[in-house]
């Protein structure tokens, strides 16, 4: 990643690092270290390894779409002056990735290296690695894996406790599989058809033995676009297959979803989480509890 940034945004993004830097060295340590994170998935997995041990900042939030993320000042800020950023990488956070090398970070970890890649499509028609993947928990435990290496890396004499809340999450992550599974196993077989908003829940519809028939959006980004004459075959596709129900995500506007829905006589599903968790107390605010949740959904629409 290329460390030169020369507009004026970027003087104002290192000043706003050095600036707060100034700020923590004129006041007491912080009691615990910190680490930044790039999105609200990524977040939610590092404090499950965390714990209390690292204090945990989120660049993009719950509920906000990470594919048209801006980056501000102060995110860069917050980026330079942590020990560690944690990144999903694989385009979904590509918007920081700018900020990122502008701000003097060093130490960034993509913690979905690894992980075997499905291919989707960009939005412009092109073949694309999907970078859902924390659909499946499998990949999921992965990047937990990524995170107690990076963490343990930067703060060593952590690296007992980071290794037990691992464990203990990824127990968590097989439950939550096989939970979702016994959902999906009372789905009749014939039901077990998927229409979405955009190409979010390929990792999902994979390792739960459902079939993909299309999506409104028809790309693993929020940013494309369907034409008319794809929407068109998209609700053909749909009376023909005798689809249930069509699912879309709580931070990507549904709009046409709806109308695909209304005009084919099915329901639709409005408020799953693709790109992103669900706020605090939510029930979706981790990711084990957003995979059940978005399971119930699917499985109740499809019966």
């Amino acid at each position: 990643m290329s460390q030169s940034f020369l507009s004026p945004f970027g003087f104002l993004v290192l000043a706003a690092a050095t600036a707060l830097g100034v700020a923590c060295s004129d006041n007491e340590q912080p009691a615990r270290p910190d680490v930044v994170a790039t999105t609200s998935i990524v977040t939610a997995l590092t404090k499950a390894v965390a714990g209390n041990e690292v204090t945990i900042g989120t660049i993009v939030g719950p509920g906000i779409d990470p594919h048209e993320y801006e980056a501000s000042a102060d995110d860069a800020a917050r980026i330079g002056a942590a020990r560690l950023v944690l990144r999903n990488g694989i385009g979904l956070d590509a918007s920081l990735d700018k900020v990122i090398a502008s701000s003097g970070q060093k130490v960034v970890v993509t913690v979905t290296d690894g992980i075997q890649l499905r291919r989707g499509e960009s939005e412009d028609g092109h073949p694309e690695d999907d970078p859902h993947v924390w659909h499946n928990p499998m990949n999921a435990k992965i990047m937990v894996a990524a995170i107690v290496t990076a963490l343990s890396s930067a703060f060593p004499d952590k690296a007992s406790a980071f290794a037990k809340n691992a464990a203990d999450y990824g127990a968590k992550l097989d439950t939550t599989d096989a939970e979702i599974k016994r959902l999906i196993e009372g789905v009749p077989t014939a039901n077990r058809k998927m229409v979405t908003n955009h190409d979010a829940f390929g990792y999902f519809i994979e390792r739960y033995g459902l079939t993909y028939v299309g999506a409104v959006i028809p790309s693993v980004s929020t940013a494309g676009e369907a034409s008319a004459k794809e929407l068109a075959e998209l609700q053909v596709t749909i009376k023909r297959e005798g689809v249930k129900a069509i699912f879309a995500e709580s931070s990507v506007e549904p709009k046409v979803a709806r109308e695909i829905a209304k005009d084919t006589k099915i329901a639709i599903v409005d408020d799953l989480y693709g790109d992103s968790l669900g706020k605090p107390r939510s029930g979706a605010d981790t990711v084990d509890g957003m995979l059940l949740s978005n399971a119930r959904k699917i499985a109740n629409a499809l019966k």
